[in-house]
């Protein structure tokens, strides 16, 4: 049932590489030529309807902008859900960008390659590289974005929650694709957000030193408030810094909670803008 739940929520959801992009948003490509293996993927067209998007050859991290008097040198790169078969890529992409801008921090939405989309031929494999290189492509576009390299984080929610804790929980692997320079660089997150992660988060034995965290989710969600229930222990047992919310109600998939009925959802996000807050995430630097 958990898996069925976990496969099937998104049903019920109501040129950085051009060297221009704008105070709203513009695309980077993870790879110049396309992903490597399959560069002659990189022009297929994406599909996008309603709420989701998928059919990802080019992946990709779409740039929001704060204002400059805002902007306080903190990034974030944002993993949608969507089950590894789409991505919520507004509800829980472009929306999870517009608050953070609103902060001072730049977003990265990121657009990785969905293993688990019908006929897909991609591997688990290639969505670790899409995020592995993601994190590696902010941290070498850092000055030219005004980003602190030390304060760097990653975001997930459901699935992107699975995307967002591998790259936080085993940074010290490589699955790079190109070997580069960029590929060089350091993976690891100087924050983590987990929005109710997905069971993969904790399929591996975590053994690195994890960073700090934000988790959150609803208790009644039979999916995925279990995973943050034994990150918590984990980070426990690591005394590191960990903050959690469990809601009694609300399910899955409820995103930034603006089109919740529940009073604690709608203001989820203040409890995350009080955490950034008082862990310095938004001090100026």
């Amino acid at each position: 049932m958990k898996k069925i739940l976990y496969g099937v929520y998104f049903f019920i959801l109501v040129c950085f590489n051009n060297q221009t992009f704008s105070q709203d948003s513009s695309s980077i490509s993870l790879w110049q030529n396309g992903a490597p293996g399959f560069e002659n993927k990189k022009n297929e067209p994406e599909l996008a309807k309603d709420w989701w998007v998928r059919n990802i050859n080019n992946p990709s991290l779409t740039v929001f902008l704060p204002s400059k008097e805002k902007a306080n040198g903190t990034a974030v790169i944002i993993c949608p859900g969507g089950g590894h078969m789409n991505l919520v890529y507004n509800a829980e992409g472009v929306d999870a960008a517009k608050y953070f801008t609103n902060l001072g921090v730049t977003a990265f939405v990121l657009k990785y390659r969905l293993y688990k989309q019908d006929s897909s031929i991609y591997t688990i494999e290639n969505t670790k590289q899409d995020i592995f290189r993601a994190m590696r492509l902010v941290r070498s576009k850092a000055k030219d974005f005004n980003i602190d390299t030390s304060r760097i984080g990653v975001m997930g929610f459901s699935a992107g929650g699975e995307v967002a804790g591998w790259v936080s929980y085993h940074y010290n692997e490589q699955h790079t694709a190109s070997n580069d320079n960029v590929d060089a660089l350091n993976a690891k997150p100087a924050f983590t957000i987990l929005i109710y992660p997905g069971p993969a988060v904790v399929a591996d034995p975590i053994t690195l030193p994890m960073p700090p965290v934000f988790m959150l989710a609803a208790s009644d969600d039979s999916c995925c408030s279990e995973p943050i229930v034994k990150l918590l222990a984990i980070y426990r047992q690591q005394k590191v810094s960990a903050e959690v919310h469990l809601y009694a109600q609300g399910s899955h998939a409820f995103n930034m909670g603006y089109r919740s009925q529940l009073a604690t959802l709608k203001s989820w996000p203040q409890r995350l803008t009080d955490w950034l807050t008082d862990n310095n995430w938004l001090k100026k630097k």
